[in-house]
């Protein structure tokens, strides 16, 4: 990370100025994408108080937040707690964000993010099945001993099942596809816990992507993609009721 530039606060304050009374969050840190991209900031740039900014867009502190929060999860800005709010690219690093931005957002309607983290997931399984390397699939089998063991710990759980998706969409071979992938994975974490709530529900889980698992080990596309599409129906339907 660059060294901080010198405070630039009364010069993006003047850039922004108010929105229109009711703005919604996604107003909100749409103006501050467009004042992000448009060359004039660098890298490493401190952002004004979440109190300054507020005043400036003559909207309340909350909604100033959950914005910075929303560009912290595309990588744009570094929140450090204690410190400020820091510019993490230049325009020209920004720019490529766009995909992330327009999803982060647009309407929010979790059904149809949900159906397409399913469409996606089931799309990796299928070619990781064919693709996937011998130690990618050594991952895979790793992170399902991790789920069993931690069967009993929820919170462990949830970072191991995480854990073998990752290592599924990496074996996918498609640095595009699995980019997409962690941005609808990011929308969906910011409006529903996706964790598993129960023992029971673990098992089942595991049952799952044992089922995916033994699939992509033996290089059945059809299997991986039919064992992925189970997987998705359960999880989407906690999600959804957790939604609701």
């Amino acid at each position: 990370m660059p060294a901080f530039p010198d405070d630039r606060s009364a010069e993006i304050t003047a850039a922004l100025g108010a929105l229109p009374a009711g703005t919604p969050v996604s107003e909100v840190a749409r103006r501050l994408m467009d004042l992000f991209t448009g060359g004039s900031l660098d890298a490493g740039t401190r952002l004004p108080p979440e109190r300054q900014l507020a005043a400036t867009l003559g909207v309340g502190r909350s909604a100033v937040r959950e914005a910075l929060a929303a560009l912290e999860i595309l990588g744009i800005v570094d929140v450090r707690p204690g410190s400020g709010t820091y510019l993490r690219g230049t325009a020209s690093d920004l720019l490529p964000q766009t995909l992330r931005w327009g999803l982060l957002i647009g309407q929010k309607n979790t059904a149809e993010l949900l159906e397409l983290r399913s469409g996606l997931e089931i799309y990796v399984a299928r070619l990781a099945a064919g693709r996937a390397s011998a130690e990618r699939v050594q991952s895979l089998a790793t992170s399902l001993g991790r789920m069993r063991a931690s069967v009993h710990d929820l919170k462990t759980f949830a970072k191991a099942d995480a854990e073998f998706h990752n290592a599924l969409a990496a074996g996918a071979g498609n640095h595009t596809l699995v980019d997409l992938l962690h941005v609808v994975r990011s929308l969906l974490q910011v409006y529903a816990d996706r964790a598993v709530h129960d023992e029971d529900a673990a098992r089942i889980a595991i049952d799952e992507h044992q089922a995916v698992f033994a699939a992509v080990e033996r290089r059945d596309a059809d299997a991986a993609a039919s064992a992925m599409a189970v997987h998705m129906a359960t999880a989407s339907a906690r999600l959804a009721a957790e939604s609701a």
